[in-house]
């Protein structure tokens, strides 16, 4: 997996200027016929974008927003598949969606798949492509890592570890994501020997998942005091830092983006153990109604103009071609303050985590946020 991973992410380094392909509409006037009920992570959408992807296909589009995997899961199991068009997972994710029998594969010949970096759709074939049939199309991918307050964390980039987010200096000044902390934890636990089994062996066995969170439940109870507050949303995040005394945490590198954006004296970097990373695409659930107009919407996503809207609105990487062409100087700064080679070489793509594991790190969690 990290092998596909990494080439993902030099393809996406290497791409460059990519000149604008044509994109192509397939059943637009079925399409026309119906609204596309979108539903994906919040801000994923903005008011901009809709009224582009209208103008461009004639398509109505509404955006219901979530805040968790966990959460769209929920949902879709509620409906049985049939309540949105379109969603957009985490490719890690996307099996338990066909244990629940809740989406359909792509036909890939309605794709206009010259418009993606070809180093994402070849990173997604893992969770995103199961037993030859393709559910998955490669949007955007990011990264959780440590955010922090130049002005009020001391902070050594040079040797960040997810172990800092503990130093005892940050008092009740540390936020981080339930579940995502105790991974972080265990990377830094396993690179000082602590774990009984490697951190990855956690995702392939019950008895190796216990025994490796078991240890990392008790050091994580430790420190629970430093805690401001967990996160669960972006916009619980940002308000950590903006509003409840956070100083540093662990977030997603949109939560730092968008603080700089405000001008937060705010820095984001990859700790020494690997920022853990993830991809998004868009999947269509079983009973989606309008299924034309999903191709449509993927399509033109596909140009670097729908993908630069996507950069700007969310602080996250866009998997069109030409996207980062059209981005503002300082959106790209960021990248390049946030990320050296190596932390691009180094980072910790989420393994596939299918319903037992979910249902076992929920329990961890639950632990977590009530020791």
């Amino acid at each position: 997996m990290s092998f596909t991973r990494r080439r993902f992410l030099q393809g996406t380094l290497a791409a460059g200027a990519v000149a604008t392909v044509p994109s192509f509409y397939i059943n637009k006037v079925l399409a026309q016929d119906q609204t596309l009920r979108i539903y994906a992570w919040a801000g994923y959408f903005t008011d901009e974008m809709l009224a582009d992807f209208t103008e461009k296909t004639g398509i109505r589009a509404t955006f219901t927003p979530y805040g968790t995997n966990d959460e769209l899961m929920n949902s879709l199991r509620a409906t049985d598949g049939s309540g949105f068009d379109v969603i957009m997972p985490t490719v890690d994710r996307v099996p338990g969606y066909l244990d629940y029998d809740l989406v359909q594969p792509l036909d890939e010949s309605r794709i206009n798949w010259d418009g993606a970096l070809d180093s994402a759709i070849e990173g997604s074939k893992v969770g995103g492509v199961v037993d030859g049939k393709r559910f998955f199309a490669p949007s955007d991918w990011g990264t959780e890592a440590i955010t922090w307050h130049r002005r009020y964390a001391d902070v050594d980039r040079a040797n960040l570890s997810y172990a800092d987010l503990w130093n005892p200096d940050h008092g009740q000044g540390v936020t981080v994501r339930g579940h995502s902390a105790l991974v972080g934890i265990g990377l830094w636990l396993e690179r000082e020997g602590r774990l009984p089994f490697p951190m990855l062996d956690s995702y392939k066995s019950e008895e190796a998942m216990r025994a490796n969170f078991d240890v990392i439940l008790e050091e994580a109870a430790k420190h629970k005091h430093m805690l401001a507050q967990f996160w669960d949303t972006e916009n619980e995040a940002q308000a950590a830092f903006r509003t409840n005394g956070a100083i540093i945490g662990q977030t997603w590198d949109s939560t730092a983006f968008r603080l700089q954006q405000e001008g937060e004296d705010i820095a984001y970097g990859a700790p020494k153990e690997g920022a853990l990373a993830w991809m998004e695409g868009f999947v269509i659930p079983k009973n989606a109604q309008n299924p034309d107009a999903v191709y449509e919407l993927i399509n033109w996503y596909y140009t670097p103009e729908a993908g630069a809207m996507f950069v700007k609105a969310t602080g996250y990487n866009s998997t069109s071609k030409g996207a980062t062409e059209l981005l503002p100087e300082e959106t790209r700064q960021f990248f390049t303050d946030s990320y050296s080679e190596e932390d691009l070489a180094n980072l910790w793509w989420w393994p596939i985590q299918e319903p037992w594991y979910v249902a076992l790190r929920n329990e961890y969690q639950d632990r977590y946020l009530s020791a």
